[in-house]
């Protein structure tokens, strides 16, 4: 026996049509590269991404071909996320910040149709366009004068509008994400309707991103990654204001969050260091920006001073964990119901871990020494995450069907401690955890607590062979700028923070740490560089 109600597929095609007829003038703000900013609405939004459909449709894509993005955050943008999957497509976001060999790779991997870009973005375009046979369509969001590439305005404004989506099914892909990975080639991350939809419902709820349409948000987080945490769906759903900065200098932002009254805001811990400084050198703090309610914190662990500051300043933090391969939604820090009567250390340690699992995705952990032990939700014991949902992937895109787990769990590489509650805290990742004499320590935990010291800027810990503990941590460390900072000092102040065995052997200062294509430290390039290191007392060879 089946039920009785309306068959109803959940396309996303359905945010744009609701967010254009319940919250249509509802504005959009972009800040160009070149400082001009221009506005539009949700239904300018929706009227463009239909002329956008009839010009793939002109350039013969159709359904299940792949549309490419090389782009920063901007509402011509937010366009394409629409007009491509209108036509039936799938969109492909690419991260400009990638080698040109894993460019090239994912491009041809995914047999992109069309590549719409930046002008910023113009040289890595010609440098690759030999590369890309399969791209026959070339687009510029924001050509400069004189420029002779196809302009998106032109290539859209050649048509009027008055068509319709194109009719999918549910389970049809929808986009398509490459994680940048440390080794070998990047994966792709096929998103289907149906999951894109469920996570867009997810991430309005108050324990999530905390949406409605009063909110002005203004994602830091890029929207050639990881989805742009899913922000350009859900945003419809509520009808939100989106401003948007084609920069991510943080003078631009903090004037774009005072003068348009930002209440919301997502993005990775180094960017909100990048707006401390900024705010620093002013002479202000947070709470001069004026409306924010509500700080995003997801991409790697935030310091316990960067949460405390903003909590002080009156700012939700909702530490967040997730991954492409999420959607990226896993977790949130969702406040219990005993928030008000704890004290302000206490939420502030509560708010340090990845908060609990948003409905509809489940975690566990595994020993690091045996995958089929699962382990105790005790608080205390750490190990393999692993993870799966409605939206989490099953595998990667033209993989084979026998990658799959048979009882769906996925392997996330992180390493982490589930309390009896469900809240997750990650401690590391799996390639990354320093194991000491057969214990395990924690790179994060000691980076955190080293970025607390006022003359750091940013830390790295890796493992070192040692030939009585098998490994032992150092600590690789950046000095802010002015600062002068000795070892000693820097593992004086940790002596209160981590476990006495904990403590690296010796801290090292560089002028810069490796970072990934997505702005994570790259653990991997930070290993070569030390490969041949030698901890003091210790025998070369």
């Amino acid at each position: 026996m089946l039920g009785v109600m309306q068959d109803w597929d959940l396309v996303v095609t359905h945010l744009i049509d609701h967010a254009a007829s319940g919250y249509g003038s509802r504005e959009h703000v972009t800040h160009w590269a070149d400082g001009s900013e221009t506005r539009t609405t949700w239904a300018g939004v929706r009227r463009d991404a239909l002329k956008m459909t009839q010009a793939l449709r002109a350039a013969g894509v159709g359904k299940g071909d792949r549309v490419a993005t090389l782009a920063m955050n901007h509402a011509r943008h937010l366009v394409t996320w629409y007009g491509a999957v209108g036509v039936g497509g799938v969109l492909h976001t690419i991260n400009p910040r990638l080698f040109d060999e894993q460019l090239e790779y994912i491009v041809n991997h995914a047999e992109d149709r069309v590549l719409l870009y930046d002008a910023a973005f113009q040289p890595i375009v010609d440098r690759m366009r030999d590369r890309w046979p399969s791209v026959t369509t070339y687009v510029c969001f924001d050509p400069p004068a004189g420029s002779q590439a196809l302009a998106f305005e032109d290539w859209i404004g050649a048509f009027d509008g008055n068509t319709t989506w194109e009719k999918v099914d549910e389970r049809d892909p929808c986009m398509l994400c490459y994680t940048s990975g440390t080794t070998g080639h990047p994966k792709g991350v096929l998103y289907e309707h149906r999951s894109t939809m469920l996570h867009a419902m997810a991430g309005v709820q108050p324990n999530i991103f905390d949406l409605d349409s009063r909110a002005v948000m203004l994602p830091i987080v890029p929207m050639f990654h990881a989805a742009s945490w899913g922000l350009p769906w859900s945003g419809a759903i509520s009808g939100i204001k989106f401003v948007y900065s084609a920069v991510n200098d943080p003078t631009v932002l903090c004037d774009l969050f005072e003068r348009e009254k930002v209440t919301h805001s997502a993005g990775v811990p180094t960017v909100w260091l990048a707006m401390f400084q900024c705010l620093d050198a002013q002479g202000r703090d947070v709470r001069d920006l004026g409306a924010l309610q509500t700080a995003v914190i997801g991409g790697s662990a935030a310091p316990r001073f960067m949460i405390e500051r903003l909590m002080k300043n009156g700012v939700r933090v909702a530490h967040a964990w997730g991954m492409t391969e999420t959607s990226p939604i896993g977790t949130t820090g969702a406040y219990p119901w005993n928030w008000d009567e704890m004290s302000f250390a206490e939420q502030v340690a509560l708010v340090q871990k990845q908060g609990r699992p948003a409905f509809g995705v489940e975690l566990r952990c595994v020993s690091l020494d045996d995958p089929n032990e699962v382990l105790p939700r005790d608080g205390v014991t750490s190990g393999a995450l692993q993870v799966r949902g409605p939206w989490v992937i099953k595998r990667y895109f033209k993989a084979e069907e026998d990658a799959v787990d048979a009882d769906q769990w996925f392997d996330t590489g992180d390493v982490g401690v589930l309390h009896p509650d469900g809240t997750l805290q990650l401690t590391d990742r799996t390639k990354d955890v320093i194991k000491s004499g057969g214990e395990w320590i924690s790179s994060v935990e000691l980076e955190n607590a080293a970025v607390g010291h006022p003359a750091i800027a940013e830390a790295a810990a890796i493992g070192i062979a040692h030939p009585k503990w098998d490994e032992r941590p150092i600590l690789v460390c950046v000095a802010k700028e002015g600062h002068s900072v000795t070892p000693g000092e820097v593992l004086d102040h940790l002596g209160d923070k981590v476990a006495k065995w904990w403590l690296p052997d010796a801290v090292e200062f560089v002028d810069e740490i490796p970072h990934t294509g997505t702005g994570k430290i790259s653990k991997k390039d930070l290993r070569e560089r030390f490969r041949e290191y030698r901890l003091a007392g210790e025998e070369a060879g």
